[in-house]
């Protein structure tokens, strides 16, 4: 059996999935809305590492980053870079904007599912065991 796809079945799908991602858009700035209130109260260590600036982000935080990854595509790097920066969680924000910057990810909730893991096998569990920036800028014999 041979199901070829038409034009119309092509614009179909395609105007389902714009449709999911103008949805996506105005979910993610509703959320926007009312994260802000949450990330101003936010005190992250300085040079936390990953895991642990999870453990500090509320879910709200990485759902948003989430749905505006898939709402604007690779058009949610500079927002995501600029937000996360500007409430000072810069272990996130490398991590998402590099994703963000990777074709065909976007669907991938990245950070819901790295949230999720660090409050199941906490931050410094195998995948996300990456190190504090002041242990990182230590000698290789002293860090421990």
């Amino acid at each position: 059996m041979d199901f070829p796809l038409t034009i119309e079945d092509l614009r179909a799908v395609g105007i389902v999935i714009l449709g999911l991602m103008a949805i996506s858009l105005v979910l993610a700035l509703l959320l926007f809305v009312f994260v802000i209130r949450r990330l101003r109260r936010l005190d992250v260590p300085p040079g936390a590492g990953y895991g642990e600036t999870l453990l500090y982000t509320p879910l709200s935080l990485v759902l948003f980053v989430d749905l505006l990854d898939w709402g604007l595509d690779i058009l949610a790097a500079p927002v995501v870079w600029i937000v996360l920066d500007r409430f000072g969680l810069k272990a996130l924000r490398n991590v998402s904007t590099v994703e963000a910057l990777i074709p065909f990810t976007q669907f991938i909730p990245t950070l819901t599912v790295s949230w999720i893991w660090v409050r199941l096998f906490g931050p410094d569990s195998p995948p996300l065991n990456l190190q504090r920036q002041d242990v990182i800028d230590q000698p290789p014999e002293k860090r421990r």
